[in-house]
């Protein structure tokens, strides 16, 4: 028989505490998963069982998902850098990527060559 009392407290580590409000933030800013963990000074395998208790998910799921924010947020200031700064290597760019724009190199080549066999050098 164990001399704990039945109301004894769980053993091992808390549970790791996420803002998640925070995680967000981070992950929109692109930071890796070993940076998260950091942030939080817990491991990343701690990450994935917050990710799984609290949000019934695997980590990277979640990571990928949270990120795609960060996506919108860059491409909103690209787009805005272009269009109210005006600046041209990113307009160029965003023209590129989303109107099927092309630096087209035409060149003309209008010299004639001539060849010269001479009879005596010629091999049949």
């Amino acid at each position: 028989m164990s001399n704990l009392p039945a109301t004894s407290k769980k053993r091992g580590p808390k549970p790791t505490v996420v803002d998640f409000k925070e995680f967000e933030k981070l992950c929109e800013m692109q930071c890796t998963q070993e940076e998260v963990a950091g942030w939080f000074n817990c491991s990343v395998d701690s990450l994935e069982r917050w990710a799984i208790r609290e949000h019934n998910v695997k980590f990277a799921d979640l990571f990928h998902q949270k990120r795609k924010n960060g996506h919108k947020s860059l491409r909103r200031a690209q787009w805005e850098t272009a269009v109210y700064d005006k600046v041209p290597s990113l307009l160029i760019w965003l023209g590129k990527q989303y109107l099927g724009q092309s630096d087209k190199h035409e060149s003309s080549n209008n010299d004639k060559v001539t060849i010269v066999i001479d009879k005596d050098d010629a091999k049949l």
